[in-house]
């Protein structure tokens, strides 16, 4: 199915329909940017310098 397959069925769903895919759809991306963003918060984990507050000896 293409884009336009996709897009032509949607337009043509009722307006309740159309606003609840719409809510939806805007959730999926709301929450797909907010854990990319997540992950750059988080990217000084994996700097080797930060190993020196780990509990184990080295």
């Amino acid at each position: 199915m293409t884009v336009a397959e996709i897009k032509q069925i949607i337009f043509n769903l009722p307006l309740d329909e159309l606003i609840a895919l719409d809510e939806e759809i805007s959730e999926k991306i709301a929450a797909t940017v907010m854990m990319k963003l997540a992950e750059t918060g988080f990217s000084e984990w994996n700097d080797p310098e930060e190993d020196i507050y780990n509990d184990e000896p080295a």
